[in-house]
């Protein structure tokens, strides 16, 4: 099952960092958070994207075509265009990732449902499952695929709690004595990512200016065709820049909830 990453939105929330790289590169931990996305999904067996590119998507294509050579030690001869690639007795040399990437280009103004339209013949009237370039969490992939094919409707979409903005601190005087971050609210849900969807879903998109959380998500409800996979585990987008710190400061720590392996 191939797995689709919007991945070619303009970043504009977040137009510190997306002037100069488009928001899935933005980097938590030394790597991308689309690597990030992508390792959550192959660690548990799904090791196939399509990624739909847009807004700066040759930056995207140029870091997976140099991906192998920039993890090796490397000697160049110039004049010969020759490359060798040196083992390397550490630890760097490790084996690379074994996924197959499609790049894809899918307009730098396509909306999300045009975006994913715009795959129908690299997903070849297949079952797939889509997520966005900006979100990490530590969903089981495997029981939301048994939640979506027990219950045989066409779209299921996994839905979180918003994390809480700000975090809580304990004053002693106007000393702080502990801070903490809040946990993810208690009411209401929303759109997570992590969808499972079938081909008929496509039919539900019109063209390149759909947004798929406009109309085709609300037809698909109206049709009773869209079923909601609970998620009360770890989930964050990453939207502005204190998300980006937050990510990081998870990373740093080696306790990032959503890495797998």
């Amino acid at each position: 099952m191939k797995t689709v990453i919007l991945a070619g939105g303009f970043g504009t929330r977040l137009q510190e960092k997306t002037t100069v790289v488009p928001k899935p590169m933005i980097e938590i931990g030394g790597k991308p958070i689309l690597w990030h996305i992508m390792g959550i999904f192959a660690a548990q067996g799904h090791k196939e994207f399509c990624v739909a590119l847009g807004y700066k998507g040759e930056l995207i294509k140029n870091y997976f075509l140099n991906y192998y050579h920039l993890q090796r030690n490397l000697t160049i001869t110039l004049n010969h265009s020759k490359i060798k690639v040196h083992n390397d007795p550490g630890n760097r040399n490790r084996d690379l990732e074994d996924w197959i990437i499609h790049l894809v280009d899918t307009g730098s103004e396509t909306l999300t449902g045009g975006r994913i339209k715009r795959l129908a013949s690299w997903l070849r009237n297949e079952a797939f499952l889509m997520t966005y370039g900006d979100g990490v969490a530590n969903v089981d992939v495997r029981k939301l695929l048994d939640f979506h094919r027990k219950h045989g409707k066409l779209a299921t979409v996994t839905i979180v709690r918003p994390p809480a903005r700000f975090g809580n601190m304990q004053l002693e005087g106007d000393r702080i004595v502990s801070f903490f971050e809040k946990p993810q609210m208690g009411e209401g849900w929303i759109n997570g990512g992590f969808f499972v969807l079938e081909p008929k879903v496509l039919d539900y998109i019109e063209g390149n200016e759909t947004s798929f959380e406009r109309a085709p998500l609300e037809n698909l409800a109206a049709d009773g065709q869209l079923m909601a996979y609970k998620h009360e585990s770890f989930w964050q987008c990453m939207d502005t820049l204190r998300d980006v710190h937050l990510l990081e400061s998870l990373w740093r720590s080696g306790k990032a909830p959503w890495k797998i392996r």
